[in-house]
């Protein structure tokens, strides 16, 4: 049974790149778009390769297959990635099943510049397990032209956009304001924004704060764009670049796919709107984390101290238009671009990251569960997340035996 298991390990790394003359090797496992994987292998990984005599071998693997992956390797004892970058929802898994190194004794590494909520979530009772490495947050994406044309401004509070919304659906017959919503974890993430935005806490999600955010959505659901039931992180930019919506709210990415490599000038984007009680983001993005057991684990470490480094985040900003987590790390950012990182900054200032939890596939159901009843069906609010609020009280005593 054990060569079987060790087999399947093997099959799930998949092929790399060759080793370096001497054999030497480091595995690195990461969830990248092809793009992005080619950024890497053409500028991230040479120099670093180049100087220690080493080969870099890449594994593509999502965050949620990584987790499952990185368990089973430990279980077997035979763990076959020696660094790994990992979305911040997924940490808590690793953590409780032992499968990290304490890197506590590397915080001296962490940049003064550092965001300090990402260093936040990746310290588990007072152990630092994943170095900051990549934040993410969603800005709100506009088409200035369509905005201009009907003497309209980018909204800064829930009324201004509901107003949005209504004029554009007024003029065209058709809504143009989009909300991610797929009944996925896109949709979790926005509507726990506007719960924040609220005051409300999406772990009772029968407060005052989340019956208001779910009754403004409801409101607005009239003059939403009929795309918003396909919108994903994904789709939202094809809708934005092909002009069926002038407003989204969506993660940085967009900017080098919408401007850079659409040509789409026309779209704009700013920090986006504030709710009854503030301006609220989700925090995102990947850590690095070491597993125990890596085989090269100075390596790594080295590499880990690299990604980190004020050029290759520099790189990664200029070239994928990713935010860093350094705020040192915007000089080399080309002029077009500035305004863009100035509202993806402005935006992490508001942002926090999301709950670690145990239940959190329960909490998913339930804010998307809601969604759907309440702004899709236009079921009564109050009652609905009552309903959910008690599903999710038991979820969590269920998580806590």
């Amino acid at each position: 049974m054990r060569c079987v298991v060790i087999l399947l390990l093997g099959l799930l790394l998949g092929c790399g790149r060759a080793p370096a003359p001497g054999g030497s090797e480091l595995t690195v496992m990461m969830g990248l778009a092809e793009v992005e994987w080619r950024v890497m292998r053409e500028r991230v990984f040479p120099p670093f390769e180049q100087q220690h005599q080493v080969r870099i071998r890449g594994v593509q693997a999502e965050a949620p297959d990584a987790a499952k992956k990185l368990v089973a390797m430990h279980r077997a004892k035979r763990m076959e990635v020696d660094l790994i970058t990992q979305d911040v929802l997924q940490l808590a898994s690793l953590v409780n099943a032992g499968v990290m190194e304490d890197l506590s004794a590397h915080r001296e590494a962490i940049p003064a510049t550092a965001l300090p909520h990402l260093i936040e979530v990746g310290t588990f009772d007072d152990t630092i397990y994943f170095m900051p490495y990549r934040p993410n947050v969603q800005i709100a994406y506009y088409h200035e032209e369509k905005f201009k044309a009907y003497e309209l401004h980018p909204p800064q509070t829930w009324n201004e956009l509901l107003a949005v919304a209504q004029r554009f659906h007024e003029a065209e017959g058709v809504g143009r304001v989009l909300v991610q919503g797929t009944l996925t974890p896109n949709t979790t993430t926005q509507v726990i924004e506007f719960i924040w935005a609220a005051g409300g806490d999406p772990l009772i999600l029968n407060d005052q704060g989340s019956i208001q955010a779910l009754t403004f959505l409801q409101q607005l659901a009239p003059y939403l764009a009929p795309e918003t039931r396909r919108a994903d992180w994904n789709t939202t930019n094809a809708f934005l670049a092909t002009e069926a919506v002038y407003l989204a709210r969506n993660w940085p990415f967009g900017i080098h796919l919408l401007v850079r490599e659409a040509g789409k000038t026309q779209i704009k984007a700013y920090h986006g709107w504030r709710g009854p009680v503030r301006e609220s983001h989700v925090l995102g993005g990947e850590v690095i984390g070491i597993p125990k057991g890596a085989r090269q684990r100075e390596l790594a470490l080295e590499f880990m101290r690299y990604l980190m480094s004020k050029p290759v985040q520099e790189m990664l900003v200029s070239s994928l238009g990713w935010p860093s987590f350094r705020s040192d790390a915007y000089g080399s950012i080309q002029a077009w671009q500035a305004p863009y990182f100035a509202a993806v900054q402005e935006a992490l200032t508001q942002a926090q990251p999301r709950p670690q939890l145990g239940y959190w596939a329960q909490l998913d159901r339930a804010l998307t569960g809601a969604f759907r009843e309440i702004v899709y069906e236009g079921q009564p609010t109050q009652a609905t997340l009552d309903r959910y609020h008690w599903e999710l009280q038991h979820a969590r005593q269920r998580s806590h035996r």
